[in-house]
C-alpha cells in the first residue's frame, strides 16, 4: 500500500520515547491502575488512571511543563497514541480526567504509591535499595507542576 503524500502525518517524540519506555519496563500504568481501579463508569473511556499518570510524567519530563488545562495542547504536539497507548487522543487527557485521578491518588496515598514503584523499579533494574528521597521530590515536583 503506497501512502501519499498528504496521507502521512510526522509527530515529535525527542526524549519522551525513552521516558515512555521506562515507564513501561517498570510497568507504572499497571500499577497504578492495579492500586486505583477502573470504575464502571469509565470503563467506556479511552485513557485510564495509568495513561493519566503516564501522561503527567510525560508532561513534566517533557521541558515544556504545561498545566493541567493545557494538558490536551500539549499532546497535540507529540505523538500521543504511540507515547501513551493506542486510542488515547489529546482531548482524552483534559483537565476533568486529570483532576479525577489525582484526587484518587491523593486518596490511595503518594508515599505508598511511590513506594510500590520504587521497589518495582529496583527490582526490575537489580539496584539495592539505598535512599529514594531525592527520586521522591523529583516525582512529587512532577506531580505538582502538572496541578
Amino acid at each position: 500500500m503506497k501512502l501519499k503524500p498528504q496521507e502521512i502525518k510526522i509527530q515529535n517524540i525527542d526524549h519522551l520515547g525513552i521516558v515512555a519506555g521506562i515507564i513501561d519496563s517498570i510497568g507504572i500504568v499497571e500499577i497504578i491502575n492495579e492500586l486505583i481501579g477502573v470504575e464502571k463508569d469509565e470503563k467506556d473511556e479511552k485513557v485510564n488512571a495509568g495513561q493519566v499518570v503516564k501522561a503527567m510524567i510525560i508532561n513534566g519530563l517533557g521541558f515544556v511543563s504545561k498545566p493541567l488545562y493545557m494538558f490536551p495542547k500539549y499532546f497535540e504536539t507529540i505523538a500521543c497514541e504511540h507515547l501513551i497507548g493506542a486510542g488515547v487522543k489529546p482531548e482524552c487527557l483534559n483537565d476533568d480526567k486529570l483532576g479525577r485521578v489525582m484526587d484518587k491518588l491523593f486518596i490511595k496515598g503518594l508515599d505508598t504509591i511511590f513506594f510500590i514503584i520504587a521497589v518495582k523499579a529496583a527490582q526490575k533494574f537489580r539496584k539495592q535499595l539505598i535512599q529514594f528521597d531525592s527520586l521522591r521530590d523529583a516525582m512529587e515536583d512532577v506531580l505538582r507542576t502538572a496541578s
